[in-house]
C-alpha cells in the first residue's frame, strides 16, 4: 500500500510515520522546503516522543520520503490546518483542505481512497469534497472512496494513542466505511467505529467542545468563589466525590488547535442553536484577560518591577503554542503595564531567559501558566534568588511551596486584594 499524506505537522507526520512502520510505502508532502527538508535529513521539526526514532527507522527502511508535490498512490491523507475564518462566529477556514484536495486531483486514479483527518465543520466531506472528486468523473463510493477519520490524539502521546484509541471512520458510503476500516486496521489496536462522514465530523468537534464547555464551568466557578471568598479547587474537589460528577480543573485560559478552535466550527453552523457552546467559549477566551487583572493586583500590592513567566506552551511537556493562553497573558502585560516581562520555557524557542535559574533570579512574581515537568519542584535555592519570592500557579502543579513568601493559586485567589485601579 502507497500512502500520500498532505501537511506534515502535528498530526499528518506520526501518522505517516505509523503507516510507515507498519509496513506502507509513505510520501509525505508538505508547502515548506524547510520542513520537507529537515525530514528527509533525518530531523523532527516538532517536539514529540517517539518521532526521531520512527522518522530514522523509516528512512532507513526505505518507507518514507518528503516531497513538495502529491504523486500517485493508493490511499490520500489530508491533514492540513483548518484555522477559524475571519467572520463573526470563526466558522471553519477550508482553504488549506480545499488546495489539498485540488491537489491530489491530477494524482487520483480508480479504486483510490480519500481520507480527511483535518478538522472539519458539520457536512463538509459531502457537500464541499465530495463535489471536487465527482467534478473529475469519478463516482464516490464506487471509483473513489472517501471516509473523514477524525484524529483523536493527545499531544505527547501520539504515537501511543494512533495505536490504542477506538478511532471513527466516516464514510460517504458503507464501502467508503469498511475501505477506511481495511486502512487503519494496519496498525490501530483500538476499535474501529463505522459511522456516515457527517457523523464522524460532529463527534470529533464534540469531543472538544465537551471538554471546552467542562473546563468553562470550572473557570466560572474560580469567578464566583473569588467573589464570594471561597476556594473553588477545594469545591472542585469535594464535588467530584460524587460518583456521577467530573468537573474538570480550572486554568488561565484553553489553547492548542482543538478545543479553542472546534466549537467555533458548530456555532457557524448552528449560532441560534449552539448558545451554551458559544458562552463557553467566551467565558474561557476571557481567563487570560482574568489572569492578568490578578496579577496587576499582586504586583501593586507588592510595589514589585518584575515579573517571570513560566510556561508559553498551552499544555504541559510540549511545544505547542497554538492558541496558548500563556502567549495572550504575556501581549497583555506587555500592552498594559511598564513591568519587565520575562519568560521562560524549556521547550519553546523564542522564550527570553535559557533557564530555570535566570528567569527567576531578581525576580517579584512567578506565574506557572504550563504545567511543565520542570515547574512542578522548584529548587529552593532558585526561589531565594528572587526578589520578592511569590508565586501564581495558576495551574495547580508546583508542589513545596514553603520556600515562597505568598503562594496563589485558583483556589485561594479571593486572597488577593483588588487594589489594582487599571483595569485592561
Amino acid at each position: 500500500m502507497k500512502v500520500v499524506t498532505i501537511g506534515l505537522g502535528y498530526i499528518g507526520l506520526p501518522t505517516s510515520l505509523m503507516f510507515a512502520k507498519h509496513g506502507a510505502e509513505v510520501v509525505g508532502v508538505d508547502v515548506s522546503e524547510r520542513v520537507v527538508g529537515f525530514l528527509n535529513a533525518g530531523q523532527v521539526p516538532i517536539e514529540e516522543p517517539g518521532l526521531p526514532e520512527y522518522l530514522t527507522e523509516a528512512l532507513a527502511r526505505k518507507k518514507f520520503r518528503a516531497s513538495l508535490k502529491p504523486e500517485r498512490g493508493d490511499v490520500f491523507i489530508i491533514a492540513v490546518p483548518t484555522p477559524n475564518a475571519l467572520d463573526e462566529f470563526g466558522s471553519c477556514d477550508l482553504t488549506y483542505v480545499k488546495q489539498a484536495t485540488e491537489a491530489i486531483l491530477p494524482c487520483l486514479e480508480t479504486g483510490n481512497t480519500v481520507i480527511i483527518e483535518s478538522t472539519i465543520s458539520p457536512r463538509t466531506t459531502e457537500d464541499i469534497i465530495q463535489p471536487l472528486i465527482e467534478k473529475e468523473g469519478f463516482r464516490v463510493g464506487e471509483d473513489i472512496y472517501l471516509v473523514h477519520c477524525p484524529e483523536r490524539v493527545l499531544p505527547g502521546q501520539i504515537l501511543h494513542e494512533l495505536v490504542h484509541n477506538n478511532r471513527i471512520i466516516g464514510g460517504v458510503t458503507e464501502k467508503c466505511t469498511e475501505k477506511g476500516k481495511e486502512i487503519y486496521g494496519l496498525f490501530v489496536k483500538g476499535e474501529l467505529l463505522g459511522a456516515a462522514a457527517s457523523t464522524a465530523e460532529l463527534s470529533k468537534l464534540m469531543e472538544n467542545t465537551y471538554r471546552d464547555v467542562n473546563i468553562a464551568l470550572a473557570n466560572e466557578l474560580v469567578q464566583i468563589s473569588s467573589k464570594l471568598g471561597i476556594d473553588a479547587l477545594s469545591v472542585i474537589e469535594m464535588a467530584n466525590q460524587h460518583p456521577r460528577v467530573n468537573l474538570h480543573q480550572p486554568g488561565p485560559g484553553v489553547g492548542g488547535h482543538c478545543l479553542a478552535v472546534d466549537p467555533y466550527f458548530i456555532v457557524a453552523e448552528a449560532p441560534e442553536e449552539a448558545k451554551l457552546i458559544y458562552q463557553a467559549r467566551q467565558i474561557n477566551s476571557h481567563m487570560p484577560h482574568f489572569i492578568v487583572q490578578k496579577v496587576l493586583d499582586i504586583m501593586e500590592a507588592n510595589q514589585g518591577e518584575t515579573i517571570t513567566i513560566l510556561g508559553l506552551a498551552y499544555k504541559g511537556n510540549v511545544d505547542d503554542t497554538r492558541e496558548s493562553p500563556a502567549l495572550q497573558i504575556v501581549n497583555q502585560l506587555k500592552k498594559a503595564t511598564y513591568y519587565n516581562i520575562r519568560t521562560f520555557d524549556p521547550y519553546v524557542a523564542n522564550s527570553d531567559a535559557y533557564s530555570l535559574e535566570t528567569a527567576l533570579s531578581n525576580s517579584d512574581l512567578a506565574i506557572v501558566l504550563t504545567d511543565h515537568d520542570i515547574f512542578k519542584e522548584i529548587p529552593e535555592s532558585i526561589i531565594d534568588t528572587m526578589k520578592t519570592p511569590i508565586l501564581f500557579d495558576t495551574k495547580n502543579c508546583v508542589l513545596g511551596c514553603d520556600a515562597f513568601h505568598e503562594h496563589y493559586t485558583l483556589g485561594n485567589i479571593s486572597n488577593i486584594r483588588r487594589i489594582s485601579k487599571r483595569y485592561i
